[in-house]
């Protein structure tokens, strides 16, 4: 199983991650982070718990991306055909190719916002100078 998350708006863009096993033992815990990836193979069966914690900024909401797969690998009697091999490999690299895409439109989402707040300024202070100057 593969959890990979981003913060992608509120506050200083950090946020709690962690991860329990069937257990309740914590597998995980990233503190104050913006974007992360964990990846473990399943020893337990049973629940496993992700959580996200926002605890640390009771004022700010916070907006989270994340995504959850997992790869089933079943046992194989050791001989696998070559195509099978090929196409479990394209497999994970297009779920690599998308996760990155996902990434990349969150950060792009970040970066419009940013953008049109920079110009919202720069226009509010366009007008104070043209005001200050007709006066």
């Amino acid at each position: 199983m593969t959890v990979t998350y981003q913060v992608g708006g509120g506050g200083n863009l950090d946020i709690n991650f962690f991860l329990e096993d069937p257990d309740k033992k914590h597998v995980v815990d990233h503190k104050l982070q913006s974007t992360g990836t964990y990846s473990t193979t399943a020893d337990k069966d049973g629940r496993w718990t992700y959580c996200f914690s926002n605890e640390m900024s009771s004022i700010t909401d916070k907006e989270v991306s994340f995504n959850v797969h997992g790869v089933i690998y079943v046992a194989d009697d050791g001989v696998v055909a070559p195509i099978e091999r090929e196409v479990r490999g394209l497999a994970i690299g297009l779920q690599s190719v998308k996760d990155e895409q996902e990434y990349i439109v969150v950060r792009e989402k970040t970066h419009r916002n940013t953008a049109e707040s920079t110009n919202e300024r720069v226009y509010y202070l366009k007008s104070f100078f043209e005001v200050k100057r007709v006066i």
